[in-house]
């Protein structure tokens, strides 16, 4: 924090592609959590917690963090702990896509194939339940699991398992800037806020894959590619 970060990330739980690691494990207890949460509060910081066990989630969520990332394992009391407490989910439902792609490039261990494809199958139908019971949703990807570029064919996995294609495209953009603390500046188009806007050649509210070809994007007002 003395570094004046905008995001403290914590892990509740151990990973799935780390080697020694069990993403079932509880890395902090319901103290530690709420240590770190404290204390980046006092800095006007949010919390995000990188999380997959059932009980990693609910402490995290417990203990204040504004965003769970992967979500894997979450329970229906998880669920309705996210919603009451309006914690985002941040499920990244799309990468199982890329890690079976760079098995095949025997990129990656087979075991940690297999452990993957299992836990994937269970986060996406875990990603339905969130979506009917209300649970708010943010868009991400887990950053380097995929080549940058890709990151919106997560779009149409969102629409099969359950989101609305204006959903879909909330989760990226307003929700997103909620998530963030920043609604007034960015994730719609108002007056008063920045210019951030995109051009697709087709309707993504028909056909939600149109956002994976984007051909205009405007930054704060200025034109990046066209």
């Amino acid at each position: 924090m003395s570094q004046r970060v905008d995001l403290i990330k914590i892990l509740s739980t151990g990973a799935v592609l780390t080697h020694n690691s069990n993403p079932r494990s509880d890395e902090f207890t319901p103290e530690e959590l709420q240590a770190a949460v404290d204390e980046a509060s006092h800095f006007g910081l949010r919390v995000a917690a990188h999380a997959h066990s059932p009980t990693g989630i609910k402490n995290a969520i417990r203990a204040g963090v504004a965003s769970i990332e992967h979500a894997t394992l979450i329970d229906d009391e998880g669920i309705a702990l996210a919603k009451q407490r309006g914690t985002y989910l941040d499920m990244d439902i799309y990468d199982e896509e890329c890690i079976r792609a760079k098995g095949l490039q025997n990129a990656i261990p087979k075991d940690f194939l297999e452990h993957d494809a299992q836990l994937g199958a269970i986060q996406r139908e875990n990603f339905r339940k969130a979506v009917r019971a209300g649970v708010k949703m943010a868009f991400g990807t887990d950053a380097g699991v995929c080549p940058h570029g890709i990151g919106a064919r997560q779009f149409a996995f969102m629409v099969n398992y359950g989101m609305t294609p204006m959903q879909a495209i909330q989760s990226a953009t307003s929700a997103a800037a909620d998530l963030l603390g920043h609604a007034n500046e960015l994730g719609s188009i108002k007056p008063g806020k920045w210019a951030d806007l995109i051009a697709v050649s087709g309707d993504p509210l028909n056909d939600i894959r149109v956002l994976e070809n984007v051909k205009f994007v405007m930054k704060a007002g200025t034109i990046y590619k066209q």
